[in-house]
């Protein structure tokens, strides 16, 4: 009769949990290989839905507003753009850890038909409201 100690199991239920997270952070923060011609890297996005409209904000640090391009087209928007990398000058680069180089994110959409009527971006964020149209 064996007897197992919970303390481990719990430990690496745990240790599963950071290493997915990490390779979470990784697919969405870590810098594709550049050249490509694609996009470098997708920013975070959360979504909220009211019976009348759909509003997202995209996390897109030191992004100029005229840097960015959304789009509907059918059931997805479309965000993309460019974040250049800053310029430090003479300064020695120690860590980059917010992504650089051109993005694209797109979201699905419920069907129906939207209208783009807010989009905003302030303190970091891209704000869009998206009103339903039946």
């Amino acid at each position: 009769m064996s007897s197992r100690d919970p303390t481990r199991s719990m430990w690496a239920e745990s240790l599963a949990l950071l290493e997915q997270a990490e390779s979470m952070r990784r697919q969405c923060f870590e810098l594709r290989r550049q050249g490509t011609g694609g996009p470098t890297w997708e920013p975070p996005v959360d979504v909220y839905e009211t019976a009348r409209e759909l509003m997202l904000v995209i996390a897109l640090p030191g992004v100029p507003a005229d840097a960015v391009k959304v789009v509907i087209d059918g059931g997805t928007i479309s965000v993309q753009g460019q974040r250049a990398i800053p310029a430090p000058g003479s300064a020695a680069v120690h860590r980059l850890e917010i992504p650089y180089g051109r993005f694209e994110r797109r979201i699905d959409l419920r069907p129906g038909m939207y209208e783009i009527v807010r989009r905003e971006l302030s303190d970091g964020c891209l704000f869009l409201t998206l009103k339903k149209h039946a």
